[in-house]
């Protein structure tokens, strides 16, 4: 395993800690195709107009991935900026408020869930050599159509986000004493809200039509409870509808996933069944 860091000091901490980096993409790519790698792209996806040109021009016939959490936008632009490519999308549903290399952590991805493209056109040794890749960092593959993906991300990652902002926002604009009250909910309730704003920004403006109509239903739900808190003194119903979905969260979380079966990648409509399977709750564990 070796990789490319822009920061010269990322890169020097990669090595510190005994891992082959270099800024030198030019060098990393021709060793890349050298080797045959599977090239992971582990970036901003404001940033691929930089780095799949380079992909394209250096290591054109290396499998390549991504582990951006949004989907149709990278799938469109390497499309666009590398059509050749060999190309399957993933995102593994782990990671943290910090960046760089001191945030880094060898478990993160243990048992994490982990989507991998599953599109009807999609090239099933790709998938494969992807899935394969989510399978030895311990964890557990979802196939998923792109789309599909960054409807489900807008809801349970997105959305948390921007709920998290809004909240830090106004616990620290109400006064000291609130925020020297804060404790449990509050901080739970922000911590993602600690993100880079550069990188909030990247992911949320990138998934921007999926994240609109979450947001549409969200303000409508809060709306609603505004609404019902006004006129009868009550929150039950966004409260009774929040526990109901919060235990069923907890009742899936705490279950082991089902494993996807009698499908195999490359038969005939392989896809479609595992994108079924998996809109069951059911995981690819080979």
């Amino acid at each position: 395993m070796f990789g490319y860091n822009r920061s010269d000091a990322g890169a020097a901490a990669a090595r510190d800690a005994g891992f082959d980096a270099s800024t030198d993409l030019t060098a990393v790519l021709t060793r890349a195709t050298d080797e045959q790698a599977l090239i992971v792209l582990g970036t901003p996806v404001n940033t691929l107009e930089e780095l799949l040109p380079a992909v394209a021009r250096l290591a054109p016939d290396c499998l390549l991935t991504d582990v951006v959490s949004v989907k149709q936008p990278v799938a469109d632009a390497v499309e666009r900026l590398h059509p050749s490519a060999r190309f399957v999308g993933g995102h593994p549903m782990a990671g943290t408020s910090q960046s760089g290399w001191a945030a880094t952590d060898p478990d993160l991805f243990d048992s994490a869930m982990w989507m991998v493209t599953t599109e009807d056109d999609t090239d099933p040794d790709v998938w494969l050599a992807v899935a394969t890749l989510a399978r030895d960092c311990g964890a557990q593959v979802v196939p998923a159509a792109n789309d599909a993906h960054d409807r489900a991300v807008a809801a349970i990652s997105h959305l948390p986000h921007l709920t998290a902002n809004a909240t830090a926002a106004v616990g620290a604009g109400e006064s000291g004493l609130a925020l020297r009250l804060a404790a449990g909910s509050f901080r739970d309730g922000t911590r993602v809200a600690g993100t880079a704003p550069a990188l909030q920004r990247a992911m949320l403006e990138a998934n921007r039509i999926a994240l609109l109509n979450t947001l549409s239903e969200t303000i409508d739900r809060l709306v609603a409870a505004r609404d019902e808190l006004r006129d009868s003194g009550s929150v039950a119903i966004i409260v009774d509808d929040g526990h109901r979905a919060r235990l069923a969260y907890e009742q899936m979380a705490s279950t082991p996933a089902p494993a996807i079966a009698d499908v195999e990648p490359g038969e005939d409509g392989w896809a479609h069944e595992m994108r079924r399977q998996a809109h069951l709750g059911h995981t690819w564990q080979r």
